[in-house]
């Protein structure tokens, strides 16, 4: 496959932090529709990485080509725009509001949170809001104070605003790091859901989850990867055992 053809192109990446490589000029090939786990000791670079894809960090070189157009001087927001989407570790949803208004303030309007109380739905956001309540499984609680949501609920209302903007890329941090055994199931459901038609790139530390959901899987270790491919390939691989696995 020509490196054209790949949705995401990460080519001699590198950042460094007061001499500090932690980005040691990586490789990163992502195809569509592709659920890509990263995995690997902390302090690998793992979260660096996708600060660097979605513009929050400034790489010291390298390329990042998102549809084969080169977005590394891209703003962040610009990117968003592109069709990238960033989830973080901690929930940031607005607990105040209504299930419904967090997603309907994550609609690609511009609207702000307090313009979005006094807004008038018109029919597109509407179906919008519905049919990503629907995909997230909060459907019976769009009427709810995002506050009074589960863990497991919060994290899927904060997949659900990224999905409002329709992103063609997903980038999640340990997206099941304090949930249930149940909402670990459900949240790998949603995920296959959502790599139907759109890719993603997940950092996880549970290796059962990781097993369950991963197309293929990344291991870092010092700012490059150390290996790559299918679950069964990396476990059995002795260097990921020795610097991950095995401790």
């Amino acid at each position: 496959m020509s490196n054209t053809d790949f949705l995401l192109a990460v080519e001699d990446l590198s950042v460094s932090f007061d001499g500090f490589k932690a980005i040691d000029s990586l490789n990163l090939y992502l195809e569509r529709g592709e659920l890509r786990v990263v995995i690997g000791p902390n302090g690998a670079g793992k979260t660096t990485l996708l600060d660097l894809i979605c513009g929050k960090t400034k790489e010291t070189a390298g390329s990042i080509k998102f549809r084969n157009e080169e977005i590394t001087n891209l703003a962040e927001f610009r990117r968003v725009r592109k069709g990238i989407g960033r989830k973080f570790q901690t929930p940031s949803i607005y607990e105040n509001l209504s299930v419904a208004q967090n997603l309907e303030v994550s609609f690609p309007r511009g609207r702000s949170v307090f313009g979005a109380l006094a807004y008038r739905q018109d029919a597109e956001v509407a179906d919008r809001v519905r049919a990503v309540a629907d995909e997230i499984g909060l459907a019976a609680s769009l009427d709810l104070e995002a506050g009074l949501l589960s863990h497991g609920q919060k994290q899927w209302l904060e997949i659900g605003m990224l999905l409002m903007q329709d992103p063609e890329l997903l980038m999640l941090d340990e997206p099941i790091a304090g949930m249930s055994v149940r909402e670990r199931e459900v949240t790998a459901e949603l995920l296959d859901r959502i790599c139907r038609n759109r890719s993603m790139i997940v950092i996880e530390h549970d290796m059962a989850f990781v097993e369950r959901i991963a197309h293929k899987v990344t291991v870092m270790h010092q700012g490059k990867i150390l290996a790559e491919g299918p679950m069964a390939q990396v476990q059995s691989d002795p260097r990921v055992i020795d610097v991950y696995l095995g401790h």
